[in-house]
């Protein structure tokens, strides 16, 4: 496009809403946001939504998939790679999946599996409360 051709015109929209005038003495009301709202009850909400999680039983089994021990294995081999800090004490170990098993078997990776059910609700569980089978042992030359 050549200069000439170029014409300066504004470049805003046409149908753009003017801007809302205050009046002086008018105050503008503020909008309904929990920042108000007490600590307390903010505080007992979410230890009542705690305790239903909890107080409920679970449907799923208690055991871990093959499919999340994969997930669960290369996402956390993944931050180890990436300098994460390691939940065990290392005795040589430089590959990042086998630390990532170590801590897997040690039950310290700070993860949380959600299942979802058919009926579109979710069991959250800790890798903690998974009980994971010793098969895998043999990859990585476990005793």
């Amino acid at each position: 496009m050549a200069d000439e051709e170029y014409n300066d015109m504004d470049m805003g929209y046409e149908d753009e809403p003017p801007e809302p005038e205050i009046e002086e003495g008018a105050e503008e009301e503020p909008e309904n946001n929990n920042e108000d709202a007490p600590d307390e009850v903010i505080g007992a909400e979410a230890e009542d939504k705690e305790q239903e999680k909890t107080q409920r039983p679970r449907k799923t089994s208690k055991y871990m998939t093959k499919y999340e021990r994969a997930r669960i294995l290369g996402t956390r081999a993944l931050q180890i790679s990436m300098n994460a800090p390691v939940m065990v004490e290392l005795e040589g170990e430089t590959d990042p999946l086998e630390i990532a098993m170590k801590e897997l078997r040690a039950r310290k990776i700070p993860f949380t599996i959600r299942r979802y059910l058919p009926d579109g609700s979710y069991e959250d569980w800790g890798v903690d409360e998974l009980i994971v089978e010793d098969s895998w042992k043999r990859q990585v030359g476990g005793g």
